[in-house]
């Protein structure tokens, strides 16, 4: 095969699709023959995973990882910031916790004893000497111009990698034109050259509306218009940007399993809940309304970057309450990762890991308590439930004292593992009490259902994207 060029999909702004836009073409390339790897320099996200060898590194790179057809590998993310608050956020360098940081001092050059930039670089040039090609993804939007002196992750990468940078730009937010036009031209003469195309992303309704569009925005901005892809509903794919879950805030259903999912302020890893969301038999929803949390049938307490922070909210808020009057009621509570933390008697934070709150009682539903720990617990789990053999992932903070997997009493069931809601034992053991039949979901491995979401978007993204002239940008000698 080819030696492909280093591909960097860039975006003008977030929420564009870049992460959704990079898996179709990890897997594009895996079909036609190439050996992918996704990577993104540094990325800010609360979804995180655990990597085969118990690291940790960005959600988006661990699922494009998998369209690939590899196993994720730090590498693929070297930097991952974890927002603790609207203003510090826990830095993770190849896959380990380095302490936290202010996001001023953070972007303040000379502030850090570590290069971060050189480390960045080391871990992609490690990444380009086994795979090709390399599936870059951008941060945000690359014409931030006043953070370009501290890039790390957009163009400054690009230039490392010498890669060939594709700008996604989405319809759907309007100001389409602008914010394409406008993101190349405000980009030095030399990076302006490395963009070598465009996609638009989120297209609704009639394509050839866009035909006079695409023409004009090639002819403003001098460079090709690659694809325009629509808009998809029917595809499965992890998301990684909270954004998404305003899209969740769904109505209490009279003929379906009613989940709630209680809506955190640091909420994490709410992919957890994509499988059982998907279900036919359930409305999986995200809520902080009492009434709502009072009225469901099963309440889930998600993962949360800050355990403490969020259970002095839910105390505030009336959440805890509504939780503890629904489980009295017989409602089966579920608590993962921190919220599995909440639910025990107390968490505690003696030497302020996460800030400023020393300790909590927590909502007494599960007979454990928690204290912060500076260490992080990260790795790839097996277990067992129902006697079936199940599969799943931890990322904490704090150690609680027991040895249980899995910690379940009367109508409340607690946990450290990552897709724990992904495997059928589970799911057809929490809605065995209300519905009979089993899930036509049930009938096929969640692996299977990945690879099959992963092949129908990179047919979704062929059929409108301009591969031919894609693959000719990455082995021009321009």
């Amino acid at each position: 095969m080819k030696t492909l060029h280093p591909i960097m999909f860039a975006g003008t702004g977030s929420d564009v699709g870049k992460s959704i836009v990079a898996a179709a073409f990890c897997r594009i390339f895996k079909q036609d023959g190439y050996n992918p790897a996704p990577f993104k320099a540094q990325n800010m996200a609360l979804n995180s995973y655990a990597t085969p060898d118990g690291l940790e590194i960005g959600r988006a790179q661990a699922v494009q990882a998998e369209a690939a057809g590899i196993p994720c590998h730090t590498d693929m993310n070297p930097l991952l910031l974890k927002p603790n608050s609207d203003h510090t956020s826990q830095v993770v360098l190849h896959g380990k916790p380095i302490g936290n940081k202010d996001a001023y001092d953070y972007w303040r050059q000379g502030t850090s004893e570590i290069d971060f930039r050189s480390e960045v670089h080391a871990a992609f040039d490690r990444l380009a000497s086994r795979y090709n090609p390399i599936v870059m993804e951008g941060a945000g939007s690359i014409a931030e111009i006043n953070l370009k002196d501290r890039d790390l992750v957009n163009m400054s990468m690009a230039q490392h990698a010498k890669a060939d940078v594709i700008l996604v730009g989405d319809i759907d937010r309007g100001g389409v034109f602008a914010s394409v036009y406008g993101s190349i031209m405000l980009q030095s003469p030399e990076d302006r050259k490395r963009i070598k195309g465009i996609i638009i992303n989120k297209f609704r309704g009639d394509m050839r509306l866009f035909d006079e569009g695409r023409r004009m925005l090639e002819e403003i901005c001098g460079i090709p218009v690659l694809g325009v892809i629509p808009y998809y509903k029917d595809i499965y794919i992890d998301e990684e940007d909270s954004v998404a879950l305003e899209q969740k805030r769904k109505q209490l259903a009279e003929d379906k399993v009613n989940v709630a999912v209680v809506l955190l302020r640091h909420i994490s890893n709410y992919t957890d809940f994509n499988t059982l969301e998907r279900d036919p038999r359930v409305n999986l929803f995200y809520t902080n309304n009492t009434k709502d949390i009072e009225q469901a049938d099963i309440i889930i307490l998600p993962g949360t970057k800050s355990t403490l922070d969020d259970l002095l909210e839910l105390r505030r808020n009336g959440c805890a309450q509504a939780i503890q009057r629904a489980h009295r009621d017989g409602k089966l509570v579920i608590g993962i990762c921190g919220g599995y933390q909440m639910l025990g008697q107390t968490v505690n934070d003696p030497d302020g890991i996460e800030g400023s709150i020393n300790s909590l009682p927590g909502l007494g539903l599960l007979p454990i308590n928690t204290t912060m720990t500076t260490e992080k617990t990260t790795k790839q789990v097996t277990f067992e439930f129902n006697g079936q053999a199940c599969q799943g992932y931890e990322i904490h903070q704090g150690v609680s004292n027991t040895d249980e997997a899995i910690l379940q009493t009367d109508h409340c069931i607690g946990t450290y593992i990552h897709g724990f809601l992904d495997n059928a034992p589970v799911i057809e053991h929490l809605l065995s009490k209300h519905v009979a039949q089993r899930s036509p979901l049930s009938t096929q491995s969640y692996t299977d259902f990945k690879n099959e979401q992963y092949d129908k978007l990179a047919a979704h993204v062929r059929q409108y994207v301009d591969m031919e002239r894609i693959y000719q940008i990455l082995t021009s000698d321009d």
